[in-house]
């Protein structure tokens, strides 16, 4: 029986109710954003012949919160689903890129050498693993070669049920344990394999290098650079634990659309100092290896992968609108778009009824596509 729109919606607001999680304090500064010259609310755009209003989208994709910042002014700002400017919804695995934003900051702290450094060195628990040896990179590329079942693999063959039941035991160390059980696949760095138990490996190793819980390390590399209005929540795999790095982060439409600020940014707090490395935000945005390039992640899809953020490529659009783009991609219709050569950010909360939805997949990039063009036009 399909949940309705409404418990649907009930579920992912409420989140933190339901499951153990750790505040991720607000920022003493919040970032104003102002509303751009350019309204977006007479937005349409096309599909299949058909012309959509942006009323039609929230409808058709079952959209929360609909946020497209330019220049870090609001161009456009919709709810849905009894969503609203004050309650939080959950990332999915969007979380996974403000994961990999975090690895960043350690980096820049010192708190973590290298991109090339073994992440055994940082979480002695994977010696004798299948991770032993593998360096950061390849886990931020997801091209550990360990061995998991999560992306393109028909269900019954599908690795997620190990990991909730992992879940399910809300003991600490349960979903390390399992990554530690998995065998190898492949040489390391040679084959692209979607695993949000290495997103959770990847929060285990900052919170080991930093000594810090990541909720705390996120709100000072975060959401106090950022500007955050309000407190997200981090859910934990277990009373007390560690935050789950591959999803989990619950948050505001508009701190959400902060976060993507940050990092269109390239790590410059809105009021000063420097959150991660210069060049990290092409860096992480964009592939850098054979197995990560455009086109060779998935059949029939163009995309490519970088530290945790999904590529964009210019084609096939001939106008090259998402040249440079890159996307935090969530189960049911969690988006964030970055394009920082159009200065444009968008954000997207939904309740879609399956994890995938190819034609509300479809209608997002169109409508981001047309929310570029729109703004290079100036005030409607």
């Amino acid at each position: 029986m399909d949940i309705t729109p409404d418990k649907q919606a009930r579920a992912f607001r409420d989140q933190d109710r339901v499951w153990p999680s750790r505040v991720i304090p607000c920022a003493s500064a919040v970032r104003p954003l102002p509303p751009h010259a350019r309204s977006l609310a007479d937005l349409t755009f096309e599909v299949g012949g058909v012309r959509h209003s942006v009323s039609d989208f929230m409808d058709r994709c079952r959209t929360a919160g609909l946020l497209i910042l330019k220049d870090g002014e609001i161009a456009l700002e919709r709810y849905g689903l009894g969503h609203g400017p004050l309650s939080r919804w959950v990332s999915f695995s969007t979380a996974k890129s403000v994961t990999a934003t975090l690895v960043g900051a350690a980096i820049h702290d010192g708190a973590i050498g290298s991109l090339h450094d073994r992440c055994d060195r940082y979480l002695s628990r994977l010696g004798g693993s299948a991770y032993e040896g593998v360096t950061l990179r390849n886990v931020l590329r997801m091209c550990s070669g360990v061995a998991w079942g999560e992306e393109n693999v028909p269900e019954e063959r599908s690795d997620l049920p190990r990991l909730r039941a992992a879940l399910a035991t809300r003991r600490p160390g349960a979903v390390l344990d399992l990554a530690c059980s998995l065998p190898r696949a492949h040489p390391p760095g040679a084959v692209f394999n979607y695993s949000t138990v290495e997103s959770c490996l990847l929060g285990a190793l900052v919170v080991a290098a930093t000594g810090r819980p990541m909720a705390d390390y996120c709100a000072e590399k975060v959401w106090g650079p950022a500007g955050m209005e309000a407190d997200g929540y981090w859910l934990l795999e277990s009373e007390g634990g560690l935050e789950m790095g591959g999803f989990g982060v619950n948050a505001r439409l508009r701190d959400v659309g902060r976060f993507g600020l940050l990092v269109m940014e390239d790590g410059e707090g809105f009021s000063g100092g420097r959150v991660f490395p210069p060049g990290w935000r092409d860096l992480a945005g964009q592939p850098d290896s054979a197995a990560t390039d455009f086109g060779a992640l998935l059949p029939g899809s163009p995309a490519g992968y970088g530290y945790h953020w999904w590529s964009l490529p210019g084609a096939p659009f001939r106008d090259g609108i998402h040249a440079g783009a890159c996307l935090a991609l969530g189960a049911h219709g969690q988006r964030i778009y970055i394009n920082p050569a159009e200065r444009v950010v968008a954000v997207v909360q939904s309740a879609w009824r399956e994890p995938k939805d190819e034609d509300a997949e479809i209608e997002t990039v169109t409508l981001f596509r047309a929310a570029v063009l729109a703004l290079r036009t100036g005030p409607a």
